[in-house]
């Protein structure tokens, strides 16, 4: 597999909001906003996001990594994915 790069990672990730998230319009997504006053981002809906994310990434997360706590903004999911792909190649 190519290394893949943060700017890869964001666009993917953007997709897979689109496809976890349907509620949420691709044009009016800011990856710097908060999920939760922005876009109204539940428990739920991030766990649906990274379930999407390790299978398209081929990573996994942690019980304690499925919590909307440790997360202000889609940027702050983006960097842990990129994070974890990093290590894994």
């Amino acid at each position: 597999m190519a290394k893949i790069d943060r700017e890869t990672v964001d666009q993917e990730l953007k997709e897979l909001i689109g496809e976890a998230i349907p509620e949420i319009a691709d044009e009016e997504l800011d990856f710097s906003k908060d999920m939760v006053t922005e876009y109204g981002v539940n428990s739920i809906s991030i766990i649906r996001l990274i379930v999407a994310a390790e299978e398209k990434f081929g990573i996994s997360f942690s019980d304690y990594e499925l919590s909307l706590d440790g997360y202000n903004s889609f940027s702050d999911v983006a960097a842990l994915v990129f994070k974890k792909v990093e290590d894994k190649e």
